[in-house]
């Protein structure tokens, strides 16, 4: 049976989310092509619903809104990840 992670608050308004996050930047890019978008769902619900995981960090810098796609899809097929889900993401462009 896999271990649940601890909770944290995460800033002055009482939010809180899992102490260790998700972070999602390898499911669409950088590390060799895309990961196959069904075994990425699938990892999304076993992090969520199996080791507690609250806390997805992502940027529409690692593929054009493909993280936040994915993220979409997983959230679509069940709701209750959704109810349960805090993503943070990053935006940082030099013009």
């Amino acid at each position: 049976m896999a271990q649940r992670v601890g909770r944290i608050k995460l800033g002055s308004q009482g939010l809180e989310v899992s102490a260790q996050g998700l972070g999602c930047m390898g499911m669409s890019a950088f590390y060799g092509p895309p990961k196959p978008e069904e075994d990425m769902i699938a990892l999304i619900h076993h992090v969520v619903h199996t080791a507690g995981v609250t806390f997805l960090d992502t940027s529409d810098i690692y593929g054009p809104f493909t993280n936040e796609t994915l993220l979409g899809k997983a959230l679509t097929i069940t709701s209750q990840l959704r109810l349960h889900l805090v993503y943070q993401s990053n935006v940082k462009y030099k013009f």
